[in-house]
């Protein structure tokens, strides 16, 4: 079966799917986005997803381009048009097409509106789940409104690649002064050495992260010991545990950043019992 994509009002095949060469997404990364989970065909955290999305398209002043419950009916239909069952959903909103210029277009410029949903290999992501990942350390090199889910991302497709021909997973990123910030695609995570979970505090540094924001009241109402407090990238080699958190990857362990192994080298206690309460397993 062909996928199909929601562009603007139509729902076409993927691979016929266009948007104008003036469309400020592509020549500015003037646009925003969002994921949700899918799992058995349920959409995660899909309240705070478009919470999120709307936050977004503020922050940056870009029209929304038609109300939530008729995003949502759009998400929807390209869920069952491709016969996601457990995937992900991916929505991009730009602030539309127009002559290029860095201000912003005339009044009354129609944003653009892009939704698109796949299935994701199940198997695989399971496979990441039971053996952990591999993390690289790269400095932080993003702009200073990294709560924006924009779609300037160059810097996290260079630390990813780099991780890559590392032979690791995910890059962490590490600012100015050693904290780790987050992941190029992912919340990071330590149990620390005294077995506090922590992860960074919420500011402009980070991506306000949906499954983060999960997977923190889980372990708050298991009065489990949590602290938003950031960390080192020494702290995450000494610390009993780490892990990720993604609308993708909820609760995936880490274990070995920069080529130290962390805690035993497996998937520790704390992560997994994260992870079964996020999935409802």
């Amino acid at each position: 079966m062909s996928r199909i994509a929601y562009v603007n009002g139509a729902y076409v095949p993927l691979r016929s799917a266009a948007v104008s060469i003036l469309d400020r997404g592509f020549q500015f990364a003037d646009s925003i986005y969002e994921v949700w989970a899918i799992r058995g065909g349920r959409m995660f955290d899909t309240d705070e997803h478009m919470a999120r999305l709307q936050r977004s398209l503020a922050e940056l002043r870009i029209t929304p381009p038609m109300n939530e419950a008729s995003l949502m009916a759009v998400i929807r239909e390209t869920m069952r048009r491709n016969r996601v069952r457990d995937g992900i959903v991916y929505v991009q909103v730009s602030r539309g097409a127009a002559n290029r210029d860095h201000v912003f277009p005339a009044p009354g410029t129609q944003p653009t509106l892009i939704v698109t949903a796949k299935n994701l290999d199940r198997h695989a992501i399971a496979k990441r789940a039971a053996t952990g990942i591999k993390i690289t350390s790269a400095p932080e090199t993003r702009w200073e409104r990294r709560d924006i889910k924009s779609t300037n991302l160059l810097p996290n497709v260079l630390a990813r690649q780099g991780a890559k021909e590392r032979g690791a997973f995910e890059a962490w990123f590490v600012d100015a002064d050693g904290l780790v910030t987050e992941g190029t695609s992912s919340t990071a995570w330590i149990i620390d050495a005294n077995g506090v979970i922590r992860t960074r505090q919420l500011s402009h540094d980070l991506l306000h992260g949906v499954t983060r924001a999960a997977v923190l009241q889980l372990a708050r109402e298991r009065q489990m010991k949590v602290e938003e407090r950031p960390f080192t990238i020494e702290d995450a080699k000494s610390a009993r545990e780490a892990f990720i958190t993604a609308a993708s990857n909820a609760a995936t362990a880490v274990v070995e950043i920069d080529g130290a192994k962390i805690g035993d080298g497996s998937p520790g206690p704390v992560t997994q019992a994260l992870r079964a309460a996020y999935l409802g397993a």
